[in-house]
This record gives C-alpha cells, structure tokens and sequence, in this order.
C-alpha cells in the first residue's frame, strides 16, 4: 500500500490541514506530514500520545458497530485547531489537523473519497 501517495493527496484536499498521519488501529505511524511553515503546537512525543489515543477511541467505537453502524469520521474541535479521524479500510485511519476555521464538513467530503491503493 501506498501510505506516503494517501497523505500526499490528504494534504491536497485543503491548505487548511495541518498535518495529516496515517496510523494502524494501533497508532503506529505508516505516513505522516506536516505543512511547509506550520508550526507544531503538540511535540513529538505528544502527537505520539494524541495518535495512539485516537486509535484506541476508534477501535472501542468500532465495538458497538454492530448496533450502531460502522463509524464514517470523529471530529474534535480544540480553541486553536480541529481533529478530524478517518478509518481507511479496516486496518487504518486518517488523522488530520486543521486550522480552527477550517471548513470541516468540505474537508470530510474530499477526505472520505480518497482511496488508499
């Protein structure tokens, strides 16, 4: 699979996003990038933190599932950003950050037609 060429093209989808990361169910990183001139807010270890965190939120919502239906996307907005969470398949997610003005609905949209080859 081509982790690095899925970021890429997340990226793409608006000069809005931050930093997009694609991780496993795990919050192990297969590809990650941030936008030329942005500056970290989280330090490593933190995103770290906050990615792990992520994938852990989303395996205890795919328990429910089968009551509830499988989840398209989690958003989360912070005062300086927005978090929004993507499964890619059913091994993988989309992380991605974005400005706190972002339009997230157009975000979600073009984000949830990518497809991962």
């Amino acid at each position: 699979m081509d982790y690095q060429s899925f970021q890429e093209k997340a990226m793409k989808i608006s000069p809005s996003i931050r930093y997009a990361t694609i991780t496993d169910l795990n919050g192990r990183i297969k590809s990650s990038g941030h936008r030329k001139g942005v500056k970290n807010l989280l330090t490593a270890q933190e995103s770290l933190k906050s990615l792990k965190t992520s994938a852990n939120i989303w395996k205890a919502r795919n328990q429910l599932s089968r009551k509830i239906g499988k989840g398209k996307y989690a958003l989360a907005e912070y005062g300086k950003i927005k978090r929004i969470v993507i499964p890619i398949g059913r091994a993988n997610l989309l992380y991605l950050t974005t400005s706190a003005r972002a339009d997230h609905s157009a975000i979600i949209r073009k984000a949830t037609r990518l497809k991962l080859k």
